[in-house]
């Protein structure tokens, strides 16, 4: 339950009452500024609480939108101010603040300008508005709360009975919950989710939310479409195939409504946020092994095909996340790149082309689909290897210019959150320790070329060198030491965001390369399944940053090892065992970093309070 107090008493003929307990609140009366305060200060400290003034017009979404979006601690709409429990002490003294200001003009004034029939979030606050102070208060304390995009919502304190019809004529006008409906959609998505999901998927949305179904329901329900889509897919018969392709999208249209389902009633949670973060990954990668069970089935070995666009895929990502991170508070920015691909945003059909070939999750689900029901496993893989190295060489060339050309100074945080992606483990410390002097005297270039050159060698002398040669360990030694020195200093460099990609590369590579070359059954799906447990670790990092919660602890990253360790040991184990044994000891080493980092990422993201955090649009 949440607390709303009216800071005023109730205007005769007023749904506000009706509506907000409509929204979970308990409503209550407060005579003015002093007994709102006495009555803020009441409130059960685990419960959010709301200051309301009771002359408010607007809309019901309004309302939502202003008082019950998890994610902030604090916000506002005009005529409207609350705050969840960690932001009730702000709010209360910032109350005590403006209720001098509102004592003098506490009663509305029948003569003054009336502030509009539909007032936006920008709108200052009004004369007696106590609601609008406050949140004036907490702005210049410097706690400023979020205050929603309304667009067409009405939002207002009309001043006399004048401004009060045309605002009642104002909310007339407008359909909020058509309103609702589209804006449950994905401002920013791809071309086949815009036109052949979304349309019917947010109606889907709804009825999900008058039945009292949650956003991590339909997520659960999606994951298990997807997985019953890999398993039809492993039968290897047509008839599984094409069952396989129809149960994919309907997995992907339960994808899209578990998001706008949470837009929709507001049910943002960090719970959400994981499972839609992660589930995504496993559907996906369940359903490159279900088809590479089932082509075997059919007498065709297409594992490193699986793990091979598994690769390029997570890579991908992870080019995304590092260029993200690294400019996510740069200042500056004059790439003629970016200028260009602005002008470009101008051109409606140019957007939708670019977002189309860089093939996002819709595209690519459907695609998947559409070639599994009528072709093979074998020229599923071989498409996604060609679209999504053909996307991956597109978004990395254009970043690649766009750091070369702008002008930017990266920020201490930048430069953490790519030492955390880097996932560098006690070995590539210990060489970071002791190149640092070294480092530092070394081309603001040199952490991606040493970068690259480590992973090139290593990946390299498994390709090349006999199985089981011991020049591998070497090449995986030298590897180390090459990580160790491309983190010596910090990751501020133009280019210094192609460190983590490089380094997954590499160590996917190394793990693909020795699996295929030890030709024996089960090391291909063994590798497959031990780049699944670390892929999952690096998008939980991922995750976890752009929760603003930082990375994973350090000792679940030695525990695994870091990618360094991890590429030697498994070097190490192509060298010293025999093909069959190496075979169970990549099972054994991946059935064992999926406990440590699954049981981890569990407990954290279950228990720690972490923020919310929602997707608005950045395909994946």
């Amino acid at each position: 339950m949440s607390t709303a107090i009216l800071t005023g008493p109730p205007v005769p003929g007023s749904p506000l009452e009706g509506d907000l307990r409509s929204l979970g609140f308990d409503v209550r009366i407060a005579s003015g500024a002093d007994e709102a305060a006495d009555l803020l200060a009441a409130v059960p400290a685990a419960e959010r609480a709301a200051l309301v003034d009771p002359r408010f017009v607007g809309h019901l979404h309004a309302l939502r939108l202003g008082l019950t979006d998890p994610r902030f601690p604090a916000a506002a709409i005009p005529g409207a101010a609350t705050a969840r429990p960690e932001a009730r002490a702000a709010l209360l003294a910032a109350l005590r603040q403006a209720a001098p200001q509102s004592a003098v003009q506490s009663s509305p004034d029948p003569a003054s300008p009336s502030p509009g029939a539909a007032a936006t979030d920008t709108d200052p606050a009004a004369a007696g508005v106590l609601p609008d102070l406050v949140a004036d208060a907490l702005a210049a304390e410097g706690a400023a709360p979020h205050r929603p995009e309304l667009g067409t919502l009405v939002a207002t304190v009309p001043g006399d009975p004048q401004a009060r019809n045309e605002a009642r004529q104002a909310v007339a006008a407008v359909d909020d919950e058509d309103v609702r409906l589209r804006s449950a959609v994905k401002a920013r998505d791809g071309f086949f989710t815009t036109f052949f999901i979304s349309p019917y998927s947010r109606y889907i949305a709804r009825w999900c939310a008058r039945r009292g179904l949650t956003p991590n329901q339909v997520t659960t329900a999606s994951l298990i479409t997807a997985l019953i889509a890999a398993a039809a897919a492993a039968t290897g018969t047509r008839g599984g195939f094409v069952a396989a392709g129809v149960l994919l999208i309907l997995s992907f249209v339960l994808d899209c409504t578990d998001g706008q389902l949470a837009r929709y009633s507001l049910q943002y949670s960090t719970l959400g946020a994981w499972l839609d973060a992660t589930f995504d990954r496993a559907k996906e990668y369940a359903y490159y092994a279900g088809l590479a069970l089932g082509a075997a089935r059919g007498g065709d070995d297409v594992w490193a095909l699986a793990l091979g666009a598994m690769v390029l895929q997570t890579c991908r990502h992870v080019v995304d996340f590092s260029f993200n991170e690294a400019n996510h508070d740069a200042t500056g920015n004059t790439s003629p790149t970016a200028a260009l691909s602005d002008r470009l945003d101008s051109v409606g059909w140019t957007v939708w082309v670019r977002r189309m070939i860089v093939l996002p999750i819709g595209e690519r689900w459907a695609m998947i689909a559409v070639l599994t029901a009528v072709t093979t496993p074998r020229i599923v893989f071989y498409a996604l290897l060609i679209g999504c190295g053909f996307a991956a060489a597109y978004t990395t060339a254009g970043r690649v210019l766009r750091s070369l050309t702008r002008k930017a100074r990266r920020t201490d945080r930048a430069a953490q959150a790519l030492a955390d992606l880097a996932d560098s483990g006690p070995v590539a410390d210990g060489f970071a320790a002791a190149f640092k002097g070294f480092a530092r005297r070394l081309p603001s270039l040199a952490p991606p070329v040493i970068a690259v050159l480590g992973g090139a060698a290593v990946t390299l002398t498994a390709w090349l060198a006999p199985y089981g040669s011991p020049w591998t360990v070497v090449a995986a030694l030298g590897y180390a030491l090459t990580s160790g020195l491309a983190v010596a200093r910090p990751l501020k460099g133009a280019l210094d965001w192609l460190v983590p990609p490089v380094f997954r590369a590499a160590e996917y590579g190394t793990i693909l390369i020795l699996a295929a070359r030890a030709d024996v059954n089960g090391a291909l799906p063994a590798a497959f399944g031990l780049v699944a447990a670390v892929a999952y670790h690096h998008y939980d990092t991922v995750y976890r940053i752009r929760g603003g919660t930082g990375a994973p602890p350090r000792r679940l990253v030695r525990a695994v090892g870091g990618h360094e360790g991890r590429t030697l040991a498994v070097a190490l184990l192509a060298t010293l065992l025999g093909a069959p044994q190496f075979t169970i000891a990549l099972t054994v080493l991946a059935v064992a970093v999926a406990l440590v980092v699954v049981a981890e990422s569990v407990r954290f993201w279950v228990s720690s309070g972490a923020p919310a955090v929602h997707d608005e649009g950045e395909p994946a």
